[in-house]
């Protein structure tokens, strides 16, 4: 059997190390209000070429999927996923521990496809009972996925079209992004910008020694999501 790791089988990549010896003696008001953090928003923003994009840095995938869920979700709203997605396998439960139950649809080697998604969605709807039911309140996928397939930029497009008609976030876990994308012919950091509502960039598996930065589409980010990254102990007071 084939097993694939990832870098935070190791702790950080040594240019990362160096930054964070030469910055230690900076004072800094901290709590992700720094020049530091200011600088890599910024950063993030050119390379999505998305100016007015809302960033903002958690701690762990986890802390990070639980956290922008709960604050995407109203209290009667669950998220739609592959039956192998992160949320629904290897969390403990945790975006169900904040009330949203996950709901789910077959997973294909990894990825959901656009039009059991679509189905789910109509056939919801179209159920006379629905207001009795838990909604689906966003779709959750990841990118690569669990299995380390890839989505094409066609797949994501025509996920974010449904999304859009319905009125639901496409949220892209990016715990493995940097390895999506080196491996994507045709999806790019811009391109995940454009069709998704939030994503996030992974730093903990991706060669530092932790940290998620959440990417929001112009728009989209909830109220208040500064307040609820404290709520769930996802904000660095050393950021």
């Amino acid at each position: 059997m084939i097993h694939f790791d990832c870098d935070y089988m190791a702790g950080a990549h040594p240019e990362v190390l160096q930054t964070l010896v030469e910055c230690n003696d900076v004072q800094t008001s901290g709590y992700g209000q720094d020049n530091f953090c200011e600088r890599a928003k910024a950063l993030i923003r050119q390379a999505c070429e998305a100016p007015e994009a809302a960033v903002h840095f958690l701690i762990g995938g986890t802390q990070t999927n639980s956290t922008v869920l709960d604050a995407l979700l109203a209290r009667t709203d669950g998220v739609l996923c592959a039956d192998t997605g992160h949320i629904n396998a290897h969390e403990a439960g945790a975006v169900e521990l904040f009330g949203h139950k996950v709901l789910t649809v077959p997973s294909h080697e990894g990825k959901v496809c656009p039009a059991e998604v679509e189905a789910y969605l109509h056939n919801f709807y179209a159920d006379d009972t629905y207001e009795h039911m838990v909604a689906p309140g966003a779709l959750y996928i990841s990118f690569p996925t669990e299995y380390g397939t890839i989505y094409t930029r066609d797949e994501l497009s025509a996920l974010s079209d449904i999304c859009h008609r319905y009125h639901i976030p496409l949220y892209v876990d990016g715990a493995r992004l940097g390895h999506g994308l080196a491996a994507s012919p045709d999806v790019t950091l811009p391109i995940l910008a454009q069709l998704a509502d939030v994503f996030y960039i992974g730093g903990t598996k991706m060669g530092a020694l932790f940290g998620e930065a959440v990417v929001f589409a112009p728009g989209k980010a909830p109220k208040h999501f500064y307040t609820m990254t404290k709520q769930h102990g996802a904000m660095l007071a050393k950021g």
